[in-house]
């Protein structure tokens, strides 16, 4: 495997933003992070030497936690060619890690894709693509009130042993899992989550403030898509958004798309929970990257117009946002900083799932997953793992 060095550009590392800095890149971690001043002149001949400038930013890799699929891919596919073409398509974006998302299905249908993500996961992550991190099981634990594009005929009340059952499928892959928190069982469900270490998370859900403070005690810390398929507030029954809002154990997703939020609403997200409580998140579907038209969610007919997705009755049905759009998005929207904006894409999502110790910042010993920007934050190559898997130009 070739050494890389990235040299000239603005670093923002986990510490400080090194302005005319360099990182050196050995096998598949990062080495060295420092000015270029201090990098040696002498470089050997097996280092590769990409010469930036001080309009490019490098920043950490980013990780989506809720992505369904791309570029006519879904994980519910089940399919080896369609997880190869999401891990294939995301670095494009900035993605170099992410939770394959489930969706609410026949249990034959979210197990297929279970076993699926865990038969792809053995062979280890493939060079020069995003890394499957874990899994992210959205239903079929929710409630029918607040469906969204999730088919209500295949939702089912939570259940421990079902559970159990699917993560032995998943080979121990399930990270995440979106419930609705007021549905009979789910307090139970909760508790083993906590238990076995997996995020539970509301979402889908109609459950009062309440109840949401109730799940919370029991071991809720996350919270789906804020605003989407969720009791709204209201000022006498702040219902699962004011609890997302107001406190602070948990850690909010939000879609910083001006579609499934509006500028207003990202603003009074960030205000609320500052950058170390929110995680962006792109929720797309196999229509990512695609032209308008129609497409399949969970055997549900999704069309796609200028870059809106939704059922026949007009119902969001996910998202065609790419992460790298997020990013700017959570910029203009807000005025927040690139540092702040890095939190949200990447050390947060790496601190929630515990992998902060290899992803999540550019810092020595870590993995060498790493987005370089222009200086219009547009994405001009990702790193993945050392190796090079998007260069603008190049591949797209």
């Amino acid at each position: 495997m070739q050494q890389l060095i990235l040299k000239n550009a603005i670093i923002y590392s986990d510490t400080e933003v090194i302005k005319n800095g360099y990182i050196k890149v050995k096998e598949t971690q990062i080495s060295k992070v420092g000015t270029v001043d201090e990098l040696d002149e002498v470089v050997e001949p097996n280092i590769k030497v990409i010469d930036l400038s001080d309009a490019h930013k490098v920043i950490p890799g980013m990780i989506d936690i809720h992505i369904h699929g791309v570029n006519g891919a879904d994980t519910m596919d089940a399919t080896n060619d369609a997880l190869e073409t999401m891990a294939t398509a995301l670095p494009k974006e900035g993605t170099t890690s992410f939770l394959a998302t489930t969706m609410t299905q026949s249990t034959t249908a979210i197990e297929a894709a279970l076993a699926n993500v865990a038969e792809y996961h053995t062979h280890g992550p493939r060079d020069r693509q995003a890394e499957i991190i874990g899994i992210h099981l959205e239903g079929p634990f929710v409630n029918p009130k607040r469906a969204g594009a999730q088919p209500v005929q295949h939702m089912l009340e939570p259940n421990v042993e079902l559970m159990q059952h699917w993560q032995r499928i998943a080979k121990n892959m399930i990270r995440l899992v979106t419930l609705a928190p007021e549905q009979k069982g789910a307090e139970v469900l909760i508790q083993y989550l906590k238990q076995q270490g997996i995020i539970a998370s509301m979402g889908h859900t109609d459950a009062t403030f309440e109840q949401a403070e109730a799940a919370i005690a029991t071991g809720v810390s996350h919270v789906t898509h804020l605003y989407n398929q969720m009791r709204g507030f209201h000022h006498r029954e702040p219902g699962v958004v004011g609890a997302a809002l107001v406190k602070d154990e948990l850690m909010v997703e939000l879609i910083a798309d001006g579609i499934h939020s509006t500028k207003e609403a990202v603003q009074l997200a960030l205000r609320q929970k500052t950058a170390e409580r929110l995680v962006l998140i792109t929720d797309a579907i196999r229509a990512k990257c695609l032209k308008n038209g129609a497409y399949d969610l969970g055997g549900q007919q999704v069309t796609v117009n200028d870059r809106k997705a939704t059922l026949a009755d007009g119902t969001l049905a996910g998202s065609t946002l790419k992460m790298n759009n997020a990013f700017q998005n959570i910029l203009a929207f807000t005025n927040c900083s690139i540092e702040e904006a890095v939190k949200m894409t990447a050390s947060n999502p790496a601190q929630e799932l515990g992998l902060f110790n290899r992803k999540g910042s550019l810092t020595t010993g870590k993995d060498a997953d790493m987005v370089v920007l222009n200086d219009a934050n547009e994405v001009v190559m990702t790193i993945c793992r050392g190796e090079i898997a998007y260069e603008k130009g190049r591949n797209g």
